[in-house]
């Protein structure tokens, strides 16, 4: 088995057991805001209960990953298309956060209104960019991303330090 393939495979355990096993989290973990744990490991994959999305506000730029269930294949499918190549989501300043459950109605699947599977890219200002009704790769979402105004002023700024 192919680490990516690995991954995601324990991403999806992960996400299945978050909401039976949140009660009993560590209770240094859960003093850490979602921001905080992010910024810590930029390849965290939140489930959108744990998330404000406000909280990113000009820190990260949110990827919003809908489906009916974690069983949903292009669900599954998009999950692994982004974990394969996170590394480049981490130069973009983006934050993976899933939600499976339209039964649980988090603030999250409230404001953006998702039926079924949806890839929803959010920017650093908190507007929706992008909204995909089927998995999209990596490189077509960092184009997205490259091309708008402040992720161009990013690039700038870093060529200037160098």
């Amino acid at each position: 088995m192919t680490a990516p393939r690995l991954t995601v495979l324990i991403a999806s355990a992960a996400l299945a057991m978050t909401a039976t096993l949140a009660p009993a989290a560590d209770a240094t973990v859960s003093e850490l805001t979602s921001v905080e744990l992010w910024q810590e490991d930029k390849t965290t994959v939140f489930d959108a209960q744990d998330v404000d999305l406000a909280d990113f506000l000009w820190i990260a730029r949110p990827v919003v990953v809908f489906a009916d269930t974690p069983a949903d294949p292009a669900f599954q499918q998009q999950l692994e298309l982004l974990l394969e190549r996170v590394d480049e989501l981490v130069a973009r300043d983006v934050v993976i956060i899933t939600d499976t459950s339209p039964r649980d109605l988090t603030d999250v699947r409230r404001k953006l209104r998702p039926r079924g599977f949806m890839l929803t890219l959010i920017g650093k200002d908190g507007g929706v960019k992008l909204r995909k009704p089927f998995p999209w790769d990596v490189r077509e979402l960092s184009r997205s991303i490259d091309k708008m105004p402040l992720r161009r002023q990013e690039i700038r700024d870093s060529a200037s330090l160098n």
